[in-house]
């Protein structure tokens, strides 16, 4: 996709305020009108030589005593109102704020001091101090070797992580503020000099042409960016490590920070690196290409054999040496069902256990998805609702499907085994390929960012596979990504065009 067919799809947003204007000349009676009805308000009066000074916070989110010494206090122990201006002189001073927009800080965890004198003028004091998550080691993206610290709910932890690592002036970002409720916080990361411009370009537009009620985390907004949200796979890469993100940074990529959210979006992305774990990069190569071959390996592996089951059985039985065929024709010979069928049902029911394990409490769910596997499938068999050669195929797949480190890479391959299953059942081996061919076609036309998503395959880009399924040695690994290299010939910003 170049730029201008991108244009035409994301047009250039109207320009629009962050926060709609509704009054001009912000006063204490119609703030109190907005916010009426919540518990958690505190509005505060103190009375000083006959004129009003009202304190407006929301306790649940602010340190109080912060307040206390700040605000409240200064005015408390003055005795005229002079004294009290001048003891204020610390605090920032707004004059005419939009309702929209103080509304907005109040919610963030601002205090606001409203004075009888002068409506016009209005203090405002940060306080924000809401309770949130220690630092810890990542639970869902474990290594072995390297750091252990993972991304929190708080987006300005997140950025410190990241500063903390790369001490450089040339660490970008931008703010935005979506969702039309919860005007979210997020964030977009990159590196200046390493970065693509054109890339930066096409998440700027992106976010500005986002309208949405809320976010509730970083996997809903990534569906909204994304360039095909009809395909099963994933675009845009999503961590919760900090080594890991500021690695990508240093290949030139962007990230998406949105407050609230753990994980972290990657732009752009490719098919391969969907298969990359971090501790490649920990493990000597000759390791860390070994283990990505069995990644990439699996994959396919996953979505053809038990589909492979399927067709050998139902169409083509003279495919396989005689002595196998023995073996699996007494292995089904109290099977009722049809090859096809009894695998789905199979599948169905390890995405069963899969599904109750993962909504029990830690200790149960393991429990659960052993003890029920072996049950159940021993029952099956020993009942003759199943092979038991398909039940080993069927463990075989459901273990190569979470081989990939992307989540959500496991479960586009769950699902496209279905596909892969029920052309087996149809048209046999002719139909698996015209699903691969299907499947390849798709990952050919699906892009990141508008660059392709099979890269460096399609485009070939030669330094490119030196990190690919191959891991080379570090000392050679000297080129970005294509997909995230900067350019000489930038197009130029849509707002400077």
């Amino acid at each position: 996709m170049d730029w201008k067919k991108y244009k035409r799809k994301f047009k250039e947003p109207k320009k629009k305020e962050e926060f709609n204007t509704e009054v001009i000349n912000v006063t204490l009676k119609t703030i109190l009108k907005k916010v009426e009805n919540r518990d958690d308000l505190v509005v505060k009066e103190i009375s000083i030589e006959d004129h009003c000074f009202t304190v407006m916070y929301i306790s649940s989110i602010v340190d109080a005593s912060s307040i206390q010494e700040k605000m409240i206090d200064p005015i408390s122990d003055s005795e005229t109102t002079t004294s009290v201006f001048k003891k204020l002189n610390k605090l920032e001073k707004i004059n005419n704020q939009d309702q929209s927009l103080l509304l907005h800080e109040l919610a963030s965890g601002f205090a606001f001091l409203f004075n009888s004198l002068d409506e016009n003028i209005i203090y405002k004091l940060p306080a924000f101090n809401a309770p949130e998550r220690s630092i810890t080691a990542p639970e869902n993206e474990t290594t072995i070797l390297g750091p252990q610290d993972a991304f929190v709910e708080s987006i300005e932890t997140n950025m410190s992580l990241i500063r903390r690592r790369i001490r450089s002036t040339e660490l970008k970002s931008k703010s935005f503020f979506l969702g039309t409720e919860t005007k979210n916080s997020v964030s977009i990361v990159y590196l200046g000099n390493l970065a693509n411009k054109e890339n930066v370009d096409r998440v700027i537009v992106r976010l500005e042409n986002v309208e949405y009620d809320g976010f509730i985390g970083m996997p809903v907004l990534k569906q909204l960016l994304e360039d095909n949200p009809f395909s099963p796979f994933p675009q845009f890469g999503i961590t919760v490590r900090t080594d890991w993100a500021v690695n990508e940074l240093l290949n030139g990529k962007i990230l998406v920070l949105l407050n609230g959210s753990p994980e972290v979006a990657i732009l752009p992305t490719t098919f391969m690196e969907m298969f990359m774990s971090p501790e490649d990069f920990y493990n000597r190569w000759t390791t860390a290409t070994l283990l990505r071959t069995l990644r990439l390996f699996g994959f396919f592996v996953s979505i053809l054999l038990t589909s492979t089951y399927v067709s050998v059985l139902t169409f083509h039985p003279a495919m396989l040496p005689p002595q196998l065929l023995s073996i699996l024709a007494d292995s089904r010979a109290r099977v009722p069902f049809p090859p096809v069928l009894e695998v789905l049902i199979i599948e169905l029911v390890i995405e069963i256990l899969r599904e109750a394990g993962s909504r029990m409490p830690t200790k149960i769910g393991q429990t659960i998805g052993i003890v029920g596997g072996i049950v159940i499938g021993t029952a099956a068999v020993e009942a003759g609702l199943a092979s038991n050669i398909l039940i080993v195929l069927v463990a075989t797949t459901a273990l190569l499907s979470f081989i990939s480190p992307n989540f959500l890479m496991s479960n586009a391959i769950r699902l496209i085994r279905y596909l892969f299953i029920i052309a087996a059942g149809v048209l046999g081996m002719f139909g698996q390929m015209v699903t691969l061919a299907w499947l390849i076609n798709h990952l050919s036309n699906l892009t990141s960012l508008g660059s392709p998503f099979i890269s460096p395959v399609i485009p070939r880009k030669w330094s490119d596979l030196l990190n690919s399924v191959l891991r080379a040695p570090v000392k050679y690994m000297t080129k970005r990504p294509g997909i995230s290299r900067a350019k000489k010939d930038l197009v130029k910003p849509l707002d400077e065009e």
